[in-house]
């Protein structure tokens, strides 16, 4: 009897380990880049990103570290300072109201392309008991102005906890040293920033599973 429960249970944990094996190798849903390689767009207008989190300061924040990921990719990116002062220029001074404006209107007022709409969906440093953790959580798609096709759309998200080696040797007194000194840091640096510069070039460079293709000005371009 005990080698027959024996085996039973080995099946039992075999089964377990190639139902988890199939879990972790399953893959993301490919996404269709025939409109984006028939588009080519080579020049991009960074539109202002929406923000639906609390903090103020997300979406200038994001929109600054849009523009290097999308140069970095192979792709002329319109200047953040024109694009924001000819909106200011024409009474346009709220995301929303920019992400309204007309396809046909945009690409004759900047003559770019394509134009990238980014959602700030998180955004900022969420307090608990004894820890403090800053995320960024954003999405975006890519439009061609010249026919108005959905060229790509992604989401990404970055935290600070991913870099926190969590040590708990200290117990409770050693947790609240570490949240103390987070919320230090936190009050006197701009953690969530840096945690969008994160989420931004994950969510916009190319060459991982999802991502943007290589522009026409980068050296691997047609390669993915």
């Amino acid at each position: 009897m005990s080698k027959l429960m024996r085996a039973v249970r080995l099946g039992a944990i075999g089964l377990a380990a190639i139902l988890m094996t199939a879990c972790a190798t399953q893959r993301p849903a490919q996404i269709d880049y025939t409109a984006f390689k028939a588009s080519k767009p080579r020049s991009i207008l960074v539109m202002p990103p929406v923000n639906h989190s609390p903090e103020v300061e997300a979406s200038l924040s994001m929109l600054s570290v849009a523009t290097m990921p999308l140069a970095e990719a192979g792709y002329y990116v319109m200047p953040v300072t024109l694009v924001h002062e000819t909106f200011k220029q024409n009474g346009i001074t709220v995301a929303d109201d920019a992400q309204n404006v007309s396809l046909e209107k945009l690409r004759q007022i900047f003559g770019a392309d394509a134009a990238l709409y980014i959602t700030v969906n998180n955004y900022g440093t969420s307090y608990r008991v004894v820890d403090s953790v800053v995320e960024v959580k954003a999405s975006a798609k890519l439009v061609d102005l010249r026919t108005g096709a959905q060229l790509w759309q992604g989401s990404a998200a970055a935290s600070s906890a991913e870099s926190n080696s969590a040590n708990n040797s200290g117990g409770l007194a050693g947790l609240l040293i570490t949240a103390v000194v987070k919320q230090i840091i936190n009050s006197t640096i701009d953690q969530s920033h840096i945690i969008a510069n994160r989420a931004s070039q994950r969510l916009l460079a190319p060459g991982h599973a999802g991502g943007l293709l290589y522009g026409p000005y980068s050296p691997k371009y047609g390669t993915d």
